[in-house]
């Protein structure tokens, strides 16, 4: 893990707000969702002083160490909303500025730490227990550029979407995204420094 300040050399995207226009998707990207400063912030605080852990999880016939860290937060009922104790500050203070952009409102956050190009996620659709019928998940990137690709699950001849996420980008995943689309973060040969991401979900209380 890097433990010098390395925020300087992470770029932010230039895109603006973009809306895909592809089916069975809601896709909206905002570059720039967080300033530079706010971002190299949030970046130098997670990375520092989050309780990382390393975690199990089945593929094919064997279990492995999955090539990132995670950690979770998770309300267990409406009335801690504004209190819970074991939500840090600042992932309270990126809940509501996400909340007021999409309108939405997020019970949970699932956090991985990308430590270098060896990490990375395969193919997959999220499996968590929505309280909504669409599962919208709103994702925040900091650190690091990572190529974000998107694949529909049954109409092949739909070309990949290849999204670079920047230090501070927003990117929201809404109605039936996750129920049509597979998404991934390839592992990269390059050299690469620290990604941390957020992705804030509507799970059922009480998973």
């Amino acid at each position: 893990m890097t433990l010098f300040n390395d925020t300087e050399i992470f770029a932010s995207g230039t895109g603006g707000k973009k809306i895909f226009d592809v089916p069975d998707a809601d896709l909206l990207l905002i570059d720039n969702f967080f300033s530079k400063e706010e971002s190299d912030g949030y970046y130098n605080t997670l990375l520092h002083q989050t309780i990382w852990r390393e975690y199990e999880m089945p593929m094919y016939d064997k279990v492995v160490t999955a090539p990132r860290m995670v950690s979770w937060y998770g309300e267990t009922n409406r009335s801690s909303r504004k209190s819970n104790p074991n939500w840090p500050l600042e992932l309270l203070t990126i809940r509501e500025r996400v909340e007021n952009e999409t309108q939405m409102k997020f019970n949970a956050v699932l956090l991985n730490l990308y430590r270098n190009g060896n990490d990375g996620v395969s193919w997959h659709s999220d499996k968590t227990v929505s309280s909504n019928k669409n599962m919208n998940i709103a994702s925040l990137t900091f650190g690091e550029t990572r190529m974000f690709r998107l694949r529909h699950k049954l109409l092949k001849h739909i070309p990949q979407i290849e999204i670079p996420l920047h230090h501070g980008t927003f990117l929201l995943m809404a109605g039936n995204t996750n129920s049509y689309w597979e998404h991934q973060v390839p592992k990269t040969a390059r050299n690469v420094l620290p990604r941390i991401n957020l992705t804030f979900r509507q799970v059922s209380l009480g998973q």
